[in-house]
């Protein structure tokens, strides 16, 4: 569950029967939640410490959104902002075989699996690769179909006939020369990248491959302050995250 406190503070919750989540403002019972609708406020009791007042949570079942910003990490995530546009820039689709390489905390795992794709996931960390398994059945359960394997991509891919290749990786252009041989052709490479640099080295590497159609972009949000008569742009925003390059594969 999402428990969230008046001052829109986020508490990402696994309810479990007879448990109790404690907060400043005392606790909240696990069974006062089960069971009950979403969207419905809990109070807490006091616990061995006296609280001057109790507490107030909304409950909600948490979005895909909150679960990659709240769950456990090992690195750094990509933002919901960015994974949105990657399912549409990289075109995910039911059924899709997708390599993911450089899986990290498995945010952009989750993501590919909820949009239904069938995903092969290489990782060279084995901590990172557990803390993804664990996060991805936590949120979507034991049976999805994703296959993570501690491994090197810059070494080369098994897998052939691939529908898409998606790297959130620090060198994608030692990949380009291992997706044009995994890929099916039309196939869609994206390489998620946190620098300029990074990036204008793998489009000079997707140059002097077979791919085309190559595209960069990077999304900017920002959040607007609406109440009553005051109706500005919120004083921050997540501006710059990454760079999401694209390329297809032609014949």
């Amino acid at each position: 569950m999402l428990l969230v406190d008046r001052k829109d503070r986020r508490y990402l919750v696994r309810l479990v029967a007879g448990g109790t989540f404690h907060t400043h403002t005392g606790i909240v019972d696990h069974d006062q939640l089960i069971g009950s609708p979403e969207g419905c406020t809990v109070e807490t009791r006091a616990g061995a410490q006296s609280v001057t007042s109790r507490g107030h949570y909304l409950a909600l079942r948490p979005t895909l959104a909150d679960v990659v910003l709240k769950m456990p990490r090992g690195a750094q995530v990509i933002y919901p902002k960015d994974l949105g546009a990657i399912l549409l820039a990289a075109d995910i689709f039911p059924g899709a075989w997708v390599l993911e390489a450089g899986v990290g905390s498995g945010a952009l795992s989750m993501t590919l699996l909820r949009a239904g794709a069938q995903v092969v996931a290489y990782e060279i960390r084995p901590d990172f690769a557990l803390t993804a398994q664990r996060n991805v059945t936590e949120m979507l359960g034991p049976d999805m179909p994703f296959d993570v394997q501690e491994r090197d991509i810059y070494e080369g891919i098994s897998e052939t006939g691939l529908d898409r290749v998606v790297l959130d990786l620090p060198e994608p252009w030692q990949v380009v020369p291992h997706a044009e041989r995994a890929l099916a052709p039309g196939g869609i490479l994206l390489a998620y990248l946190p620098t300029i640099n990074q990036t204008a080295e793998l489009r000079e590497a997707l140059v002097r491959s077979r791919f085309g159609m190559e595209e960069t972009s990077e999304l900017l949000r920002r959040t607007w302050h609406v109440e009553g008569r005051s109706v500005r742009p919120d004083h921050r925003m997540v501006a710059h995250t990454g760079f999401l390059t694209t390329a297809r594969l032609l014949d």
